[in-house]
């Protein structure tokens, strides 16, 4: 182990390239991933690609589908280490890759982990992942793999937990307000500069908070962690937060919210409950939104699959919404137990609409139509501007892609 740490710290400065790769894993993870490769995933306080970005202080380039690219570029070199992007670092398994010789390929049981290999023996990793003629280490790793929605907050707290003690070690937090009343060891509060907290009740008995680069927590607020706001992300005034919850960057979040991800610049700022839930990127979650995350009958919840094209058991008995990018919801929307909600789809109207919203939905319980491309696209370029972003062509050619893709599951039209 001690010779694997010190090939882990020596391949820090002198691995030429390192990619992620989809595997399997994408189609089960969709509509997260119609979006983004499985690496820019949040879970916990970074996306899986900065926590490896972190780990090995060097940037990644993808092995992902063809429509997403253009955006995530693919780079190969004479030397690559490949990484399985739905997969997290910890010390254990990146000494393991470390360690690795060029022709070996890392697995776990059936999983295909990571592979040290010259841009000739990249050929072998055809469109299935095979890794025939290369050599096979076993890993004896325990680390975290992201195989279905429901494990983004499943496994968050450890994730959590981990960026924490990552991001934070050798580090002092900015100073925290007396204003604010701590539960806990106040060092499991950590403050990044520009951070605002006042008059907070802050809980840190149960997991480490995490208030990034210009995020704040307003007055009134209640948080139990674990937690972690990401950059100028805000809890709003007297929100009610349990952890394990992440709040991605540039994200507003009031009301009670339990066990829940915010991937990334998306609104729920308003009284209404989430729990057991992620949310992408520029979604909105009207004032007194509503879901339910626990049958009456206290069963397993059944969760949309796209892999398998049918709803499939989580094994859990909490399961609330998944919902992909550019998606919205009006003001007192119900959503059922175990919904998912795919991109760029919006909902509104009395009653709780159908568990699965296919892409470009308009409408609700009272029935579907089909949100226009172009009425879609005048709504992200608002939307991305209130955050200074813009809706380039390239982002457009992925929303028509899945506009085009996601059209067998708007059975409306095909009547």
């Amino acid at each position: 182990m001690i010779l694997g740490l010190f090939l882990f710290v020596f391949l820090k400065g002198c691995m030429e390239n390192l990619i992620l790769f989809d595997d399997k894993s994408y189609k089960r993870l969709q509509p997260l991933t119609f979006t983004r490769p499985v690496g820019e995933i949040r879970v916990g306080i970074l996306t899986i690609r900065e926590k490896w970005e972190l780990w090995f202080n060097n940037s990644f380039s993808y092995l992902t589908t063809p429509h997403l690219s253009t955006k995530y570029k693919f780079k190969l070199r004479p030397k690559n280490i490949v990484i399985n992007g739905s997969v997290l670092p910890c010390p254990s398994l990146c000494a393991e890759i470390a360690e690795l010789a060029q022709g070996d390929a890392l697995i776990q049981g059936t999983e295909f982990i990571a592979a040290n290999i010259s841009d000739e023996q990249f050929k072998v990793l055809d469109e299935s992942l095979e890794i025939e003629g290369l050599n096979k280490v076993n890993s004896t790793a325990d680390f975290i793999k992201i195989n279905h929605p429901w494990d983004i907050f499943k496994r968050n707290g450890e994730a959590i937990e981990l960026d924490f003690e990552k991001i934070t070690r050798d580090r002092t937090s900015e100073p925290l307000s007396d204003t604010n009343m701590v539960i806990g060891d106040p060092s499991n509060i950590f403050l990044e500069p520009g951070a605002m907290v006042e008059g907070a009740i802050l809980n840190c008995s149960k997991g480490p908070i995490y208030v990034g680069k210009d995020a704040e927590i307003m007055e009134g607020s209640v948080i139990r962690g674990p937690l972690a706001m990401c950059e100028q992300s805000v809890v709003k005034l007297g929100a009610k937060i349990y952890g394990p919850t992440t709040i991605g960057p540039s994200s507003k979040v009031g009301g009670e919210v339990n066990n829940c991800v915010f991937i990334g610049y998306a609104n729920k700022g308003h009284d209404g409950f989430l729990g057991n839930s992620v949310i992408g990127e520029w979604c909105n979650l009207g004032a007194d939104t509503n879901n339910s995350n626990l049958k009456n009958n206290y069963a397993d919840v059944r969760l949309w699959n796209y892999a398998s094209e049918s709803f499939v058991t989580t094994g859990l008995q909490f399961c609330g919404l998944i919902m992909g990018d550019h998606s919205k919801c009006g003001i007192n929307t119900m959503f059922n137990t175990g919904t998912v909600v795919g991109v760029s789809a919006n909902i509104f109207g009395a009653g709780f609409p159908r568990n699965f919203i296919p892409s470009f939905a308009w409408g609700g319980a009272s029935g579907l139509s089909t949100y226009r491309l172009t009425k879609a696209f005048e709504t992200a370029e608002l939307v991305m501007a209130r955050r200074g972003k813009t809706l380039d062509q390239t982002e457009k050619d992925i929303l028509e892609y899945i506009f085009k893709n996601s059209r067998v599951y708007r059975r409306w039209e095909n009547v």
